[in-house]
């Protein structure tokens, strides 16, 4: 069995190369490094996979490039509401938080939502209060405003329509950010966070908040967090469909995650792409779309960072 792994995402989309400058290739390299190099150090230490899962995607949250956190999309109102949520597998305890703004990182506010509450999702200005309860950091409107994200939204603010940020109509991709770790335990867990879509309506909540859907975990089969459309993963459940192809059909972790990103999301007509783990530390990165910034790292191999096919 693998003593440890991990994996982490920046999200799935039309990420041509043609349009990415070798600057900007290696800034995104560099932030996917910065992130899974610091789990992997959590992990190599004996901690938890949860443990690992939320420092992995609070970086990436702290990074402008990705669509979570500091780098979230604005919505129809100007403003930015966030989604998250995580899982660990031993007993599936799990904690989301929707549409909440102002919190620096809505990964950490998922966390307490799992370990210090009773409930799994808490919404809006009832978890923003619960957060300032806990001491969870806010930060300014000014830390979430980023130029060419509001040049985005200000393309499409009076259309009436919406943007997913990884649209082939755009020239540059960002995405929801996640990560999926095992640790020396054998335990496994995942957590996902995003920013949604720009010029989305006023409490739209995505996949990325919604366990089953953007992220799952169950040490029987394994942890998943998803990026791409979330309509279409909230129709497929696509999460923890994965699980369940591995639970009840008896199919490897290769074999569901492909059955269910290569054959079932796109009959609904669904584009994106997951990262998973299973219990013995197997990982898979699969996606439907022209790429999805990713790292994976297994203990005591080579770190692998991508962004094409």
């Amino acid at each position: 069995m693998i003593d440890f792994s991990i994996a982490i995402h920046g999200g799935a989309g039309t990420i041509l190369k043609s349009n990415m400058t070798p600057e900007l290739e290696a800034n995104y390299k560099a932030a996917l490094d910065a992130a899974i190099s610091e789990a992997y150090k959590v992990l190599d230490d004996g901690k938890s996979c949860v443990d690992a899962v939320e420092l992995a995607v609070k970086i990436l949250e702290d990074s402008p490039l990705f669509n979570a956190g500091k780098g979230s999309v604005f919505d129809s109102t100007g403003g930015h509401e966030m989604d998250a949520s995580i899982m660990e597998g031993t007993q599936k305890e799990a904690g989301a938080v929707s549409a909440i703004s102002g919190v620096r990182n809505p990964i950490e506010l998922a966390r307490i939502v799992m370990e210090k509450s009773e409930h799994v999702m808490m919404i809006g200005k009832g978890a923003e209060e619960f957060a300032k309860i806990h001491q969870v950091q806010f930060e300014s409107k000014d830390y979430f405003f980023d130029q060419f994200r509001y040049d985005q939204w200000q393309k499409i603010k009076d259309t009436g329509s919406f943007q997913l940020d990884h649209s082939d109509k755009k020239e540059q991709k960002f995405g929801t950010v996640g990560a999926v770790a095992k640790d020396r335990d054998g335990n496994i867990a995942a957590a996902t966070s995003t920013g949604g879509m720009t010029n989305k309506l006023y409490g739209r909540v995505g996949d990325s908040s919604i366990i089953g859907s953007g992220t799952y975990a169950n040490n029987k089969t394994c942890a998943v967090s998803c990026t791409g459309s979330g309509e279409y993963f909230m129709r497929g459940v696509i999460a923890y469909d994965v699980s369940c192809l591995m639970e009840f059909k008896g199919l490897s972790l290769q074999e569901a995650s492909n059955e269910v990103i290569h054959k079932r999301l796109i009959e609904i007509n669904g584009d994106g792409g997951l990262i998973a783990v299973d219990a013995q530390g197997q990982l898979v990165l699969p996606f439907n779309t022209e790429g999805m910034y990713r790292a994976s790292w297994i203990a005591n191999q080579e770190k692998k960072i991508h962004i094409y096919k």
